[in-house]
């Protein structure tokens, strides 16, 4: 899984970097702390990032290697297979000769918008601004060693080498549906439920849901795609949501509901603890989860996705929502995430869960 999505990844990312327009250095103007701004990550959004590095003021003590890892990501993460398509600035302040400008960013990943905002602080050297770039304080560990002891599921192939991935051979692992709401919202249907895997052996799931009008003619046909986890151990349960943009709930008559499941090599590990959950107000007023995600465990995780999953007063789902973490999670290094929850819904949520996908880049299995 991790691997096709890798795959994926890179050739999206390599068709928005296609798609880009590279600005022209006779356009830019870094007589003002904004236009400095504007034009580096105009510089960042044509790959520019020599150019970029340039408009960084030497006061910042960051070499390029380092400014490059901050701006474009690093160890795998989804920022690193992303495409800056957007920045937005507003100054902040303006003191003469410093500044601070607001950069409001949207980047074009294979999985959706990322959005990001930075606080640049600014200096005027003889009438050109130049960024003080922030230093960024990661946290290191010592070195040490973490015992491996979690359960495993390994495959024994046959000689096909047709069944490389997925045992079709093999029985499926028995998969159930536990709880399933038809909602409308922003505009379309939205199909949210639950899954477990009642097997034994661990399985790749995926469910596919059919809309039927009132004169029994489809709808819509989609499925979960990423807003589920699809690789699930025995007993494991996972959340769903399938969306049906242009239709609405008044339109349907039956939903149907096919659940698939295939037998796959797993592994319990990497574990991704959830710290410090809560719903917190913003100060426009939306809602937000917000929290913390710690790998426990002693490998690198590339691309945390974040799955919440809201439940009203009598346990029935109300909402699911999801969220890309833009950095790779190293081990016992904890970082933070945050994930909408729609206005209508906040009142009404009594509890809330929350898993975590993960996707590692040398491994065949997530």
């Amino acid at each position: 899984m991790s691997r096709l999505l890798a795959i994926i990844m890179a050739v999206i990312t390599g068709v928005l970097i296609a798609a880009g327009v590279a600005p022209t250095r006779q356009k830019e103007k870094t007589t003002s702390p904004e236009g400095t701004v504007r034009a580096f990550y105009d510089r960042v959004r044509a790959d520019d990032y020599q150019g970029a590095y340039a408009l960084i003021a030497p006061s910042s003590n960051v070499d390029f290697a380092t400014a490059h890892r901050d701006i474009a990501g690093r160890d795998g993460s989804l920022k690193t297979l992303s495409q800056l398509q957007n920045a937005d600035t507003r100054v902040i302040a303006n003191h003469g000769n410093e500044a601070l400008v607001r950069a409001s960013l949207e980047w074009r990943t294979a999985v959706g918008e990322l959005f990001e905002n930075k606080d640049l602080k600014l200096v005027n050297d003889n009438g050109n601004w130049q960024i003080v770039w922030p230093k960024r304080h990661e946290q290191n560990l010592a070195p040490q060693v973490i015992p491996v002891n979690y359960l495993r599921w390994d495959i024994i192939h046959s000689d096909s080498e047709a069944n490389e991935w997925g045992a079709q051979n093999a029985e499926s692992p028995h998969v159930r549906i536990t709880s399933m709401n038809a909602v409308e919202s922003e505009g379309k249907v939205i199909i949210l439920g639950e899954l477990v895997n009642e097997d034994t052996v661990p399985g790749y799931v995926d469910v596919q849901g059919i809309l039927i009008g009132k004169n029994d003619e489809q709808l819509g046909e989609e499925t979960s795609f990423d807003k589920i986890s699809h690789v699930l151990l025995p007993k494991e349960v996972t959340p769903f949501r399938i969306d049906f943009d242009g239709v609405h709930l008044n339109q349907v008559k039956k939903v149907t509901l096919n659940p698939t499941s295939i037998l796959v090599p797993a592994s319990a590990d990497p574990v991704i603890g959830v710290l410090h959950q809560q719903l917190e107000k913003t100060d426009s007023g939306h809602t937000l989860l917000k929290g913390e995600l710690m790998n426990q465990s002693g490998q690198l995780v590339n691309i945390p996705q974040v799955l919440a999953t809201y439940y009203d007063n009598a346990g029935k789902v109300i909402w699911i929502s999801d969220g890309y973490v833009d950095q790779a999670l190293r081990p016992q290094i904890p970082i933070p995430f945050a994930v909408t929850v729609n206005d209508d819904i906040a009142p009404k949520v009594h509890s809330y869960r929350v898993v975590v996908n993960h996707y590692v880049m040398d491994r065949s299995t997530a």
